[in-house]
């Protein structure tokens, strides 16, 4: 069904007279996935209403799984982020958290996530978790650290703390205390929105990085064909001679050859 949600879009040309939408993969757990929640109400779908009102084309695909931890979110990343996908927002960790996982395990699968969709040129925003008190000290510090260290080492995106102004709050959350209301979510989305925007800027830019060379390498071409159309020209024979010339442009540089080739 992922898949899906990108047929349509690719099937149009980029510049098909507006600007292609940034295509954002929301990577995650019962968070991300709106549990409780109908699907307009989950994160993917308001965090795409609250950009687009600023203006930002973009499209944002829901890749939740319920119960998911980060070695579930790599398990099924192939699929989860199909070709076409310019952003991941990684939302990932919390189970691994609420189930006492060691540290280790979650900061390697997380490290390969984020390892293998930058290896795919993905933008990717890291959205932190942190440890409920009662684990200690020792595992908070273990864990919360993930985030901020994938986030320096790679060079990614990082919002710190995904229910940032959510937790704990009774009236943003349902009743188990853990899933985020609908005014939740939307409180989710005000505080995350800055970073967001900063995701869809960081793929504009990296793809007019990577058009310009193309820009330039097709602008020389068209320069040095024109120069040696117009130097083949100075070599044809002028009228009444018996000079016979071939003159072949190769990358632009011209081999003439007259009389006998």
């Amino acid at each position: 069904m992922l898949a899906l949600a990108f047929v349509s879009p690719m099937a149009q040309p980029a510049n098909a007279g507006t600007e292609r939408p940034v295509r954002i993969v929301a990577l995650g757990d019962s968070l991300t996935a709106g549990l409780g929640l109908p699907a307009d109400a989950a994160f993917p779908a308001k965090l795409e209403k609250a950009l687009r009102a600023k203006g930002l084309a973009v499209e944002v695909s829901n890749a939740g799984v319920s119960g998911d931890t980060a070695s579930g979110g790599l398990a099924r990343l192939d699929w989860s982020v199909p070709e076409g996908t310019d952003a991941v927002i990684v939302e990932l960790g919390a189970n691994d958290m609420l189930r006492g996982i060691d540290p280790t395990i979650t900061r390697a699968a997380l490290e390969e996530i984020v390892r293998r969709l930058t290896e795919r040129r993905i933008v990717v925003l890291l959205a932190g978790m942190r440890a409920a008190p009662n684990l200690g000290p020792d595992y908070g510090r273990a864990f919360e650290t993930i985030y901020s260290d994938l986030a320096a080492n790679n060079g990614v995106l990082l919002y710190p703390f995904f229910l940032d102004g959510v937790a704990a709050e009774a009236k943003l959350n349902q009743r188990d205390g853990l899933h985020p209301t609908a005014a939740g979510i939307d409180a989710i989305v005000t505080r995350i929105l800055p970073k967001a925007e900063e995701l869809v800027i960081r793929v504009r830019r990296a793809g007019e990085r990577s058009e310009r060379p193309a820009r330039q390498l097709y602008g020389a071409r068209a320069i040095a064909s024109e120069d040696a159309r117009k130097r083949a020209d100075d070599t044809r024979p002028q009228p009444g001679s018996s000079a016979r010339g071939i003159s072949v442009s190769f990358n632009g540089t011209i081999v003439s050859c007259k009389h006998h080739c």
